[in-house]
């Protein structure tokens, strides 16, 4: 039997029993999984445990700080960080072991492909959409975010072949509502941090985001699906702007 490559690799979650079977399928080639649950009231515990996950319970920390909690919990330095409604492609797998097996970088960034209106988008904002999910947790952590959280590092990034594979399964008013909550959290914090926002930003942030993904990115050859997710991405620039705004007039 090939020996696993010694990688953690760690999900949070929370009520995805829809989706997190596939993640753990393709997942199953790493020496561990670990899920970090947040509450969940259907069966995605019960479906980690079955694939052999090792499960933990945190309370809603926020994005950034539910990632780093799960990194603690990992076995080995080398982590694979993972959404329950994403897959590793097999191309990807691929080049991850390939990666472990002779590392040149600590951190290594994947191209993640967005499923949106029941297309995979190759365009615009939707791809490649660089994700940076594999890295040596002794040379990198999650940022504090409660929303939009990143990987923080301060070595050389590599590049993996292969896709990671994003295929949310919920529908536009989910996403929209997602999204309605988001721009909250980003206004949020940017006034924590003294951020304040102009007129300018909330006309012009959204015209160039259009400009920048829809033509000079293509977003125009992922039909409607491009053209809907584009939009929706310079509307939440709108949103965030405008709901800094209003906390600034509040204050």
């Amino acid at each position: 039997m090939q020996q696993k490559p010694p990688l953690s690799v760690v999900i949070i979650a929370l009520n995805a029993a829809s989706q997190i079977e596939a993640c753990l399928k393709s997942a199953a080639f790493a020496a561990e999984i670990v899920v970090v649950d947040s509450g969940s009231r259907d069966e995605t515990r019960e479906i980690a445990l079955k694939y052999g996950a090792r499960v933990v319970h945190q309370d809603w920390l926020g994005f950034g700080r539910q990632k780093q909690f799960a990194l603690g919990l990992a076995s080995h330095d080398w982590v694979l960080c993972l959404d329950a409604d994403e897959r590793v492609s097999e191309a990807l797998r691929a080049s991850i072991e390939a990666a472990l097996r002779a590392p040149r970088h600590q951190v290594y960034r994947m191209p993640r492909c967005n499923r949106f209106l029941g297309r995979w988008l190759r365009y615009g904002e939707g791809y490649p959409d660089w994700s940076l999910r594999l890295f040596d947790r002794r040379f990198a952590r999650w940022s504090e975010d409660p929303v939009h959280e990143k990987v923080v590092t301060d070595t050389p990034v590599g590049d993996l072949r292969g896709d990671l594979l994003h295929e949310s399964q919920e529908t536009l008013a989910a996403y929209l509502d997602k999204q309605n909550r988001y721009t909250s959290l980003q206004a949020e914090a940017l006034y924590q941090r003294g951020k304040r926002a102009s007129v300018g930003q909330l006309i012009f942030s959204p015209l160039l985001r259009f400009a920048k993904f829809y033509f000079f990115r293509l977003g125009f050859l992922d039909g409607v699906p491009g053209l809907v997710h584009i939009s929706i991405g310079c509307f939440n620039s709108f949103c965030k702007y405008a709901k800094l705004i209003a906390l600034q007039q509040g204050k």
